[in-house]
């Protein structure tokens, strides 16, 4: 007997580390120590805030080289890290640090440019709500994705990734408890990226996807 699918809804804290970078060399020193938590929250926490950063750099770290350096050249260079190709954040913290290196051997200059502005290390607590919401059937689904708030899509397709075994978002990993009779499904869930779109985005293509696949 499979469990229900217990529909929840999150929402992120920001927490200040007093952590700071006033410059290139100043954010890779940040970088190599600062807790895994403030990485997480500088690549997701701008899909559950309003934000009126420039929507050609998908976080933090490319959005504060293009406008607090004036690096175009590395903030490109950091809106290409996918978080999600990666294993764990301390995969990604490398990457990072792997990229800002190699800037500032390019230009030794960089290495001391003052930044406009500081960038400010963040944390995120994520706080977790039961909506009261359980669906025992997977035709339910093509019914509820529609309806979730973005919290929840956050919850059970972005932060799920980080919290299961197999790295699965909850959708996927619940459908799986039913044999293989949704294997075609659970592949098609699979193939979205939610770090190139916003919630909104990913909770219609999730809706597409469950219209397509479940016939009621």
């Amino acid at each position: 007997m499979i469990d229900p699918f217990a529909v929840k809804d999150c929402a992120l804290i920001a927490i200040a580390t007093g952590e700071r970078a006033n410059d290139l060399r100043e954010l890779r020193d940040r970088l190599e120590t600062t807790r895994p938590g403030c990485i997480y929250h500088h690549f997701w926490g701008g899909l559950l805030r309003p934000s009126f950063d420039d929507p050609e750099y998908q976080n933090d770290f490319a959005v504060w080289a293009y406008h607090g350096l004036h690096d175009r050249f590395l903030a490109e260079r950091l809106a290409l890290v996918d978080p999600t190709d990666f294993d764990d954040l301390e995969d990604l913290r490398r990457e990072l640090i792997e990229i800002i290196e190699e800037r500032l051997d390019e230009n030794e200059l960089v290495s001391w440019t003052a930044a406009h502005q500081q960038f400010q290390f963040i944390r995120s607590q994520i706080v977790v709500f039961d909506t009261g919401i359980r669906i025992s059937e997977p035709e339910e689904l093509k019914e509820l994705i529609p309806q979730l708030t973005v919290g929840s899509v956050f919850y059970h397709f972005v932060d799920a990734r980080g919290r299961t075994a197999n790295k699965n978002d909850d959708f996927s990993e619940w459908l799986m408890g039913f044999g293989d009779s949704y294997d075609e499904l659970v592949e098609q869930i699979a193939s979205l990226d939610p770090y190139f779109k916003s919630l909104t985005e990913l909770r219609s293509q999730l809706r597409d996807i469950f219209k397509e696949y479940i016939y009621t």
